[in-house]
C-alpha cells in the first residue's frame, strides 16, 4: 500500500469515527430531550390538575361562606325576632297564650270573678320559654345549614 493510499484509509477511518461519535452523541441528547419532554408533559398535567383543584376549593369556599352568611342572618334575624317577642311580654304589651286552667281552690264566702287570678307563667318558665325557643330556632338554622352544605357540597 502506498503512502497515498494509506492516507485516504486513515481519513476514512477517522471520519468514520467521527461520525459513529457525531451519531452516538446526538442519539444521547436526543434520549435526554425526549426524557425532559415527558417531565415537562408531566409537569404541566399535574400543575393543571392542581390549578383545576385549587378554583374547585375556591368555588366551594364561596358557596360554603354564602350559606354561612345566609343561615347566620336568618339565626339573628330569628333571635331579634325572639328578642322582640320577649320585651312585648316583659312591657305586658303581649302575653303568651297557653293552654291552662285557673286553679280553683276552696274558699268559704261568695266567689266572685274578680278575686279569679288569671292563668300566667312564673317568672322562671317564662324566661325558660324564651330560652327554649331560642334554642330550637339555633338548632333549626344549624340544621338547615348543615343539609344544605351536604346536599351542594358533598354529594
Amino acid at each position: 500500500m502506498t503512502s497515498k493510499a494509506k492516507a485516504i484509509t486513515v481519513f476514512i477511518v477517522v471520519c468514520l469515527i467521527a461520525i459513529v461519535s457525531a451519531s452516538s452523541l446526538a442519539l444521547y441528547y436526543r434520549g435526554n430531550a425526549i426524557d425532559y419532554k415527558a417531565q415537562r408533559d408531566t409537569a404541566t398535567g399535574e400543575l393543571k390538575l392542581a390549578n383545576e383543584t385549587i378554583d374547585d376549593m375556591k368555588v366551594r369556599q364561596r358557596d360554603v361562606a354564602a350559606l354561612d352568611a345566609k343561615y347566620t342572618k336568618e339565626l339573628a334575624d330569628a333571635k331579634a325576632s325572639l328578642e322582640a317577642l320577649q320585651q312585648c311580654v316583659n312591657s305586658g304589651k303581649c302575653g303568651l297564650r297557653l293552654n291552662a286552667k285557673c286553679p280553683t281552690g276552696d274558699t268559704t264566702g261568695t266567689a266572685s270573678v274578680d278575686d279569679a287570678a288569671s292563668p300566667r307563667l312564673t317568672d322562671s318558665a317564662q324566661r325558660d320559654y324564651f330560652t327554649l325557643r331560642e334554642r330550637i330556632e339555633i338548632a333549626g338554622k344549624q340544621i338547615a345549614g348543615l343539609q344544605q352544605y351536604i346536599n351542594e357540597q358533598c354529594k
